[in-house]
């Protein structure tokens, strides 16, 4: 069954948060069959025709006065101007019945500040660019903001940080229907990472076999990502699933593709990698805070996986002096 992803623009919009996640659908009809492609539209809270933050313009497929209620997937975008603006109570009326009717809604950004206002994030968790948090959390003050999340699903209810955070949401909603081989596949195309770790507070990782957010394979995940100093195992790791040897090891490439020596691996680089890039602490501790142990054993493991050794690759993304 086809299905449409609507998108609500206005006045003043972030281009990227509506392109962003647009694109993202767009790519995956090219690996779904005709009758399960996605139908994309923009629906205006202003006049058909909107200017973009970035002096884009914008001609919506239609503004909401006239396009009724009736919507799959809808999701509002943000905008530098959107947490100061009121909009008419009539807008906010057809917001909530959209919204209520629509299989997933949810917004892009500081585009929850135009569903806290319509009154849809009460009893909440949601997230929102982390410069807007404190001001979202003020006007819905029955809401939970998690400043640092990259997204948030909140049963029906999804949203996402700042700008490029749109991308990753949509991604996340696009593996939701169609599973994790279309996503990846969107997201090959895009140039960009399959989930990022962490929240907004990080850079994007060199990870891209994350299990479903709420699978015990996650879980272990999460465990791995906060102990990595530690010796890691598949046999600790079974423990953490509470799940036998062999029976973990299957489900952990089941979810993954990979296996959870490899995941583990993966996990070490990607932290080393992001010391390198923003610290100046000598290699050997990187290493010994990343869990290999000496600086050979990174070295090698950078070298295998990335092509560079730590130090050159230091030398190419490092913003500070090498050490």
């Amino acid at each position: 069954m086809m299905k449409t992803v609507t998108m609500v623009v206005f006045e003043g919009v972030q281009a990227l948060d509506i392109s962003g996640p647009l694109d993202v659908f767009s790519e995956a009809n090219r690996f779904l069959l005709p009758q399960d492609r996605y139908v994309l539209q923009t629906v205006s809270v202003d006049n058909a025709a909107v200017t973009c933050s970035n002096a884009m313009s914008v001609n919506a497929s239609t503004v909401w006065h006239q396009a009724g209620t009736a919507f799959d997937m809808l999701l509002v975008a943000g905008g530098p101007g959107l947490p100061q603006r009121q909009f008419d109570p009539a807008l906010y009326a057809w917001l909530r019945q959209a919204c209520m009717g629509a299989r997933k809604f949810g917004a892009i950004c500081n585009g929850a500040f135009m569903l806290g206002r319509a009154g849809l994030l009460d009893g909440r968790t949601v997230t929102t660019h982390w410069s807007d948090a404190d001001a979202l959390a003020a006007i819905c003050q029955h809401t939970r903001v998690e400043a640092d999340r990259i997204y948030v699903q909140d049963e029906r209810l999804y949203t996402s940080a700042g700008v490029t955070a749109g991308i990753d949401l949509a991604l996340y909603l696009l593996r939701q229907d169609w599973g994790a081989d279309v996503a990846l596949n969107v997201a090959k195309r895009l140039v960009v990472v399959m989930q990022r770790t962490g929240g907004q507070s990080q850079f994007s990782p060199y990870l891209s076999a994350f299990a479903p957010p709420e699978s015990v394979i996650a879980e272990v995940q999460r465990y791995v990502l906060s102990h990595l100093r530690e010796g890691l195992a598949v046999a600790q790791l079974a423990q953490v699933a509470k799940m036998s040897v062999r029976g973990f090891a299957r489900a952990f490439v089941r979810a993954t593709g990979v296996a959870p020596a490899e995941f583990v691996q993966r996990a070490r680089i990607d932290a080393a990698r992001v010391l390198l890039e923003q610290s100046v602490s000598p290699i050997k501790t990187i290493a010994y805070e990343c869990g290999f142990g000496d600086a050979g054993r990174m070295r090698n493991a950078f070298v295998r996986s990335l092509g560079l050794s730590p130090q050159r690759y230091r030398e190419c993304f490092g913003q500070g002096d090498t050490a």
